[in-house]
């Protein structure tokens, strides 16, 4: 699996490029944003991990080209922690975002469930299961195994819509202004309060835990995300 890092501080680059080769990744590198959308156009990466203060073309502008014509998932690893900074880099077209300095664990489980086939998106296997509960995304059916058996969990269409978003991006996070567009239209990308009632509304039926959620995680600031069973 090809991942291309792109940063302008060298050591940033020989840190991830050692690390990540030893995971057994094949790293590609750029040190600014000219050269990651050139590499990146003759490579093909199956990732695309970079920072937003680079040289040349920002992390903003690079994240708008390569999404004009590749879906390769992009992960942003930047020193800027403002909400305002990662809103504008997720709306933009990146998948998710790390803040510097980052824990290499961490940053390794997002590699993970970005590269993670998306589930649902292949026809073979329409059904996504996390904790126990089943989405049979073609049926438009969820169940969940209460006692030992299995029973079917009534959704409204809206609570379907909102889990759906969330399955067909498992691991990733989804924005509250891309999740808001998505279901209610660009006029209501300010009704954050929608959002809160809708996935409250699905922990209670769905987790076990309501309070405590494992799978409908929040990501303070930013959206939601679905985490499956195994994800780091």
């Amino acid at each position: 699996m090809k991942i291309l890092i792109a940063d302008d501080d060298p050591q940033i680059l020989r840190a991830l490029r050692i690390t990540l080769t030893a995971k057994g990744y094949d790293v590609l590198t750029a040190v600014d944003g000219a050269e990651a959308i050139a590499v990146a156009a003759d490579r093909h990466p199956d990732l695309v991990m970079l920072d937003l203060g680079m040289p040349r073309l920002d992390g903003i502008e690079v994240i708008a080209a390569i999404r004009g014509w590749s879906r390769a998932p992009i992960l942003v690893v930047s020193g800027r922690s403002g909400g305002a900074d990662k809103v504008e880099a997720l709306d933009a077209g990146a998948d998710d975002y790390v803040t510097k300095p980052f824990l290499i664990d961490e940053l390794l489980a997002r590699i993970r469930a970005l590269t993670r086939r998306v589930p649902g998106e292949d026809a073979s296997a329409p059904t996504v299961e996390f904790g126990d509960v089943v989405v049979d995304l073609a049926a438009h059916v969820v169940t969940r195994t209460v006692d030992g058996e299995p029973r079917q969990v009534r959704l409204t269409p809206t609570e379907w819509q909102v889990l759906e978003l969330l399955v067909r991006n498992a691991g990733r996070l989804v924005t509250r202004r891309t999740m808001l567009t998505e279901i209610w239209g660009t006029g209501h990308v300010r009704d954050t309060g929608y959002l809160r009632l809708y996935v409250a509304q699905l922990r209670k039926k769905l987790e076990p835990e309501p309070a405590a959620p494992r799978h409908l995680l929040t990501d303070a600031g930013m959206g939601y995300r679905l985490v499956l069973d195994g994800a780091g």
